[in-house]
């Protein structure tokens, strides 16, 4: 028995080899041609995005093509869209060495994530049974985007420490979780999750604590020396934060329904959001002797008012409840990133490089209870006989649900997603823990070098101004280029 333990513990233990030459080109190759020839067999176009729309038009009794829902929701999906590419990305350039990597892979894992999730959301929402394709809209796109999200709330908790292999396969089964709870949630339970409090960042931040956690790395001080930022890598994460700040209210509204419900959403997130970057403030100040600001405090509490107003975002909390929203989870995050993330280092051997669990994880969980004390207290003198309905959905099996009962299925729904998320997670870890994806060595984390070809730093380059393209002459003599000026 003693002999197996060994063996095993030298198995997982062994050398790490970074060399993905053959295991990333395979994974990407292999799963792309997956995903062509899985959209070929399931995915069709819907009536309104098919060429047969002028027809549908006709039956519907639609008067303009400006009733197709494209022109709804488009403007939506554009700034979903750039919060998952720009915004997700820039947020994660903080740290001095992994820029490339931090913007890079969440472009890898946005653009697998999107297409795997059209299909396992298709066969959940929008599969035909009579004719077993699924039909995709724009509205379809929105959906792929929040569902990415969840794999990217998770690879900041994993952030310098994994392999673009390993990240690929955290969106595989992220991606496939996130399908699976979102259908118990808002289809089983029925529950109402406009901006995914719940089913988006409770999930994805339990889940990508739960893989930090089994792949705990006990001499991750070796690399402490670029697990920090400099000037100008936070800067640019600062852009990410802004871009993600300026559409949040897009985000928790893209899917509501058209009219007040969106409305309200976008009213009450952007008040959320407003609150929070005051408190934010006053806190980071506050934890300093001489009340200076800590960019990290700036770059990611100022956004938990937005994540916690996810799930009441279409419910009316009314303007002043957005705004306590906001200033408690501006408070709470802060006070998340001075004790709780250190707490969870040292006791509970969780490694979370973004501080998804601030950002993401605990406001998402507040989001997701927030919304069902709102939705336990409902009534018809505040919403109308008519809007209870429309906003909770009360009609089929689920007409003769009370709101105290839309409450507590709220609170449910909220406890299913972190349970998917710290399972999953935990079951994914160990698939991760073997050692065959390239992961980087503990002394070798939050450094761009192990997966990318990194340009040379400025103060190594001589003073020469170079004009050639700096990948194909990095090794070159600059004395061959004819291109160059020497400088007096």
């Amino acid at each position: 028995m003693g002999n197996c333990a060994e063996g095993m513990s030298n198995y997982f233990c062994r050398q790490k080899n970074t060399n993905v030459r053959v295991s990333l080109p395979a994974v990407c190759f292999v799963w792309q041609i997956a995903m062509i020839i899985l959209f070929g067999v399931f995915i069709r176009y819907d009536e309104e995005s098919d060429a047969h729309w002028v027809e549908y038009k006709r039956k519907q009794n639609f008067t303009s093509d400006i009733e197709n829902d494209f022109y709804f929701r488009y403007p939506s999906f554009q700034d979903v869209h750039v919060m998952i590419f720009v915004g997700f990305g820039f947020l994660m350039t903080f740290l001095k060495r992994y820029s490339f990597g931090g913007v890079g892979f969440n472009f890898l894992i946005a653009s697998f994530g999107l297409q795997w999730a059209l299909l396992m959301q298709g066969w959940f929402h929008s599969l035909d049974h009579t004719t077993g394709k699924i039909t995709i809209g724009v509205e379809s796109l929105i959906n792929a985007d929040f569902c990415c999200a969840g794999s990217l709330i998770a690879y900041g908790a994993l952030l310098g420490k994994v392999s673009p292999v390993q990240l690929l396969v955290v969106t595989l089964f992220g991606v496939t979780l996130f399908a699976v709870e979102e259908y118990i949630i808002l289809d089983l339970l029925h529950c109402r999750d406009a901006g995914g409090s719940m089913v988006i960042h409770a999930f994805g931040g339990y889940y990508g604590l739960a893989i930090s956690w089994v792949l705990y790395r006990p001499n991750l001080h070796q690399s402490k020396r670029l697990n920090g930022s400099v000037y100008h890598s936070d800067m640019f994460a600062m852009i990410g934060t802004l871009f993600l700040w300026m559409f949040w209210p897009s985000f928790n509204s893209a899917i509501t329904d058209h009219g007040d419900g969106q409305h309200r959403a976008a009213i009450n997130t952007y008040l959320a959001l407003a609150s929070s970057v005051l408190t934010t403030v006053a806190i980071s100040s506050m934890s300093q002797k001489r009340g200076k600001l800590d960019m990290v405090h700036i770059q990611n509490a100022t956004l938990a008012g937005g994540v916690a107003m996810g799930t009441a975002a279409e419910f009316m909390i009314t303007p002043y409840g957005s705004l306590i929203v906001g200033f408690l989870c501006g408070i709470i995050s802060t006070f998340g990133y001075l004790f709780i993330t250190p707490f969870l280092e040292k006791y509970l051997k969780i490694q979370d490089t973004c501080g998804v669990h601030n950002l993401h994880a605990l406001p998402g969980m507040l989001g997701g209870f927030t919304g069902a004390i709102v939705a336990a207290a409902a009534t018809e003198s505040v919403y109308g006989a008519e809007g209870l309905v429309n906003v909770f959905d009360f009609e089929g099996e689920f007409s003769d649900r009370s709101a105290g009962t839309q409450g507590g299925f709220q609170a449910a729904g909220t406890c299913v997603s972190i349970a998917f998320g710290l399972v999953g997670g935990a079951i994914v870890g160990m698939i991760l823990r073997f050692p065959i994806w390239g992961d980087p060595a503990d002394d070798n984390c939050y450094d761009d070098e192990v997966y990318w070809e990194v340009p040379e730093d400025e103060e190594s380059i001589p003073p020469v101004l170079e004009y050639n393209n700096h990948m194909i002459h990095k090794h070159q003599d600059i004395s061959e280029s004819n291109f160059s000026v020497d400088q007096s």
